[in-house]
């Protein structure tokens, strides 16, 4: 059974930086990608990043580019988050796509993880 852990989320100021981890565990792909969204109250979940696990090509949301890095080691994504807004504030998911394609959408994941909540203060 595929499992996905995030954790690191919590409370910042506006230009702060934190760090995201999501753990992956229970699976046997050979090929796929690991995406991150984000959730804020009232709104759709939407994309943040994605990291082919096999390449490390990367793909950034426009809103997030030059501030978040997403990185993958040892069975273990992450996202660090730098300069951040509280427009950043949301539950942050890791997903898992049994592919190679860097997809976007939301709808192209086959896993999630629980989420963590990240909230930026002004």
């Amino acid at each position: 059974q595929v499992q996905l852990v995030e954790s690191g989320g919590g409370l910042v100021q506006a230009g702060g930086s934190l760090r995201l981890s999501c753990a992956a565990s229970g699976h046997t792909f050979s090929s796929y990608v690991m995406g991150w969204f984000r959730q804020a109250p009232g709104k759709e979940r939407e994309f943040v990043a994605v990291i082919s696990w096999s390449s490390g090509r990367t793909v950034y949301a426009d809103s997030v580019k030059r501030r978040f890095t997403v990185s993958r080691d040892n069975a273990k994504v992450y996202l660090q988050m730098n300069n951040l807004k509280p427009e950043d504030t949301a539950v942050y998911y890791c997903s898992l796509r049994s592919s190679s394609s860097l997809v976007t959408t939301k709808e192209s994941y086959d896993y999630w993880g629980q989420g963590t909540q990240v909230t930026v203060s002004s």
